[in-house]
């Protein structure tokens, strides 16, 4: 958090310390996932998959109540980029890479390297994310975006219990339409 104060004083930006603005400034939220999501989480057990089948695929399910990683965010690049390590070593394994938009940081974008085969490009929603709900939605000045392709639209990130349980949703869409079968997955800090 310190590198990102003396970067936001170097480049004259505003750095809120607090979530009562209307809208979250992209430093702010990059701090909220800082604090909230870097480290390693495991899939919570099949009872607590609410609201989801998708931990029941071949290569998730056994993961499923273990103490194998899940999912995992780490600081990279300088501790400006936070990289998302979803599934790791399985055939589900997804890659998002999340960073300032621009030099001036007006907002965070999202890389997500799907098993879909494309890679579907995000900008935060400063104006719905919280410090318990974190969401990027689909750069719409993109291609993919504005496809009818299979892609996904929407990750959220959602804490809960204190910050010890995440439920993480990848919102699908095709044929500019949300799909039904989203990956939706239940975590708790390891």
């Amino acid at each position: 958090m310190f590198k990102k104060i003396i970067l936001a004083a170097m480049l004259n930006l505003p750095l809120l310390t607090s979530a009562h603005a209307a809208e979250a400034t992209s430093w702010e939220l990059f701090g909220w996932m800082e604090e909230s999501l870097v480290g390693e989480w495991v899939l919570s057990g099949a009872d607590q998959q609410i609201g989801t089948e998708s931990y029941k695929h071949h290569a998730v399910l056994p993961l499923v109540g273990t103490d194998a990683t899940g999912i995992a965010f780490k600081l990279i690049g300088g501790d400006v980029t936070i990289q998302e390590d979803l599934l790791p070593n399985t055939t589900k394994q997804m890659v998002t890479m999340y960073h300032c938009k621009d030099i001036a940081c007006t907002n965070l974008k999202a890389t997500h390297y799907c098993v879909k085969q494309n890679q579907p490009e995000f900008l935060a929603n400063l104006r719905e994310s919280t410090p318990e709900r974190i969401i990027f939605d689909c750069d719409m000045s993109t291609e993919l975006c504005r496809s009818d392709e299979d892609h996904v639209h929407q990750i959220i990130h959602e804490l809960s219990n204190n910050g010890k349980h995440l439920k993480t949703s990848y919102l699908s869409w095709e044929n500019q339409k949300q799909k039904s079968d989203s990956s939706i997955y239940h975590f708790d800090r390891k």
